[in-house]
């Protein structure tokens, strides 16, 4: 399978200068970012069916500790 992307001239340009920057080439680039996407996207998916299996299951944790662990997250 084949597929195109149509960039601007300012697109394709922004595109070679980034992969220039980082050692690529553009097409090498574009392909590692949609696979990275990807890869991001089934994780994210997993996440919420794992979520949701456990809060079906009964599985939930209250407020109060909701709230300690965003802390640890992102102290103030």
């Amino acid at each position: 399978m084949s597929m195109e992307v149509r960039l601007t001239p300012d697109e394709e340009a922004r595109l070679a200068e980034i992969a220039a920057i980082v050692g690529s080439n553009p097409e090498q680039l574009i392909k590692d970012a949609a696979f990275s996407l990807l890869e991001e996207d089934r994780r994210f998916r997993d996440a919420v069916k794992t979520g949701l299996a456990q809060a079906n299951r009964g599985e939930l944790i209250g407020e109060a500790e909701m709230d300690v662990r965003i802390e640890r997250m992102f102290p103030s």
